[in-house]
């Protein structure tokens, strides 16, 4: 692990080490230096180039990222060398991918924070569903991929089509739909003796929520419930526009929604830090947890919330990991805009959305090739769902393009 300096350390009260494996998280690095925090960033080789805030950045460590993954026998004797000059007070992982680093740091170093076993029930989709399942929550049917004999039962009972699932992967990453059980020994064929890694899952047609959510000591201090258009899997696999809007707050859709996401963290044992679940509305009228995560949802959907809201994950994470349950912390309260979020690869490079002129429109995604987003914001629910949709279909004519799923992150 190499490290460079980005500012001569100044002494502050705190000092945090944040984990990117992916370039993101730039708002929580900005708000722990406006709160008076010394930030070290530990991140790849390859991202060191990245526009990061390296005003607000003290220094950089570097993890070689050969063969597209961190070995986690490097990062920790990597940060035990760097805690010979470095007194780490808080570890907090960025992306999905380093919770289950950050927490192995934190028993490694002792420092606060979600350990081992708890970071499992976020990351870990088998972990989650046993959990959730023990708890008597509704998910849908799964088994996991490891006792021949129980998987042959789970086929005879369980009707296809069915979803093959990596247990640590992130969003629809490597996920397969399966349609029958030759398709499915096929693929763990192919998968040798990986297949302990996955989780085999009945496919639950219907609407796909998530609830976005900030925690403090236990206590849900904001919540805001979302749904998007196509599922993600769909979405991924299939190709199309991906979108989400906000539910008006107190309506009917979103009440269930808000105390099924409650359950799931009570249960789970968040004691503080942001959260992003999601949630399928079943045709047989039945509400099912899918999945959860601690950490603030991908694809721009923090954009979305501050749209609506006013609130943005990342800064209030920052701040309730300052806190760190020794300081009070207050939500800020909310706006009651509603929302809509569009995004989708392009054939071009550089995507001219200036043709997309309506008032309601907040924010454009201009920082990435091949990439076109919107957010249209309104105190009008129809309106936002209006624009939602019609954009989309301009979306499909002006710039779609698609490519394979992936099937591992790129790091």
């Amino acid at each position: 692990m190499s490290s460079s300096s980005a500012k001569d350390p100044a002494q502050q009260p705190l000092t945090i080490l944040c984990i990117a494996s992916y370039f993101k998280g730039l708002d929580f690095i900005r708000e722990c230096r406006r709160q008076g925090c010394r930030v070290l960033l530990l991140t790849s080789h390859s991202l060191r180039d990245e526009e990061w805030p390296r005003e607000s950045i003290d220094a950089f460590f570097y993890i070689p990222d050969a063969e597209k993954k961190w070995k986690i026998e490097d990062v920790l004797l990597g940060v035990s060398y760097m805690a010979r000059s470095e007194n780490i007070d808080r570890i907090v992982p960025l992306d999905d991918f380093d919770v289950e680093t950050a927490a192995t740091l934190r028993e490694h170093l002792r420092t606060p924070g979600m350990g081992d076993s708890t970071a499992r029930y976020f990351r870990d989709k088998l972990a989650m569903r046993t959990k959730a399942r023990d708890e008597g929550l509704a998910v849908p049917e799964f088994i996991h991929i490891l006792n021949y004999a129980n998987l042959h039962d789970f086929l005879n009972r369980v009707q296809p089509p069915w979803v093959l699932k990596p247990r640590s992967l992130a969003g629809s990453m490597g996920i397969k739909k399966i349609a029958t059980t030759e398709e499915l020994w096929a693929a763990l064929e192919r998968l040798g003796d990986q297949q302990s890694y996955y989780l085999l899952e009945q496919y639950v047609p219907g609407d796909i929520y998530h609830v976005d959510t900030v925690v403090y000591e236990h206590e849900l201090l904001f919540a805001i419930a979302s749904r998007y258009g196509r599922p993600p899997m769909d979405v991924s696999h299939e190709g199309d526009i991906f979108t989400t809007r906000t539910l008006p707050r107190g309506s009917a859709e979103e009440r269930p929604l808000l105390a099924l996401n409650e359950k799931v963290l009570q249960a789970f044992g968040l004691v503080r830090g942001v959260s992003h679940s999601e949630f399928i509305a079943g045709r047989d009228g039945r509400l099912y947890f899918l999945e959860t995560s601690a950490r603030v949802g991908g694809a721009h959907i923090a954009d979305l919330v501050e749209a609506a809201t006013g609130i943005n994950l990342w800064a209030e994470w920052a701040k309730i990991e300052i806190a760190g349950g020794k300081a009070p912390y207050r939500s800020p309260v909310a706006g009651n805009d509603n929302a809509g979020l569009l995004i989708s690869l392009a054939r071009q490079e550089h995507p001219d959305t200036s043709a997309y002129s309506d008032p309601e429109i907040v924010w454009r995604l201009n920082d990435k090739k091949h990439h076109v987003g919107l957010i249209v914001k309104s105190p009008d629910a129809g309106r936002v769902q209006e624009l939602t949709s019609s954009y989309a279909q301009r979306f499909r004519q002006d710039f779609f393009a698609s490519e394979p799923p992936r099937d591992k992150p790129y790091y």
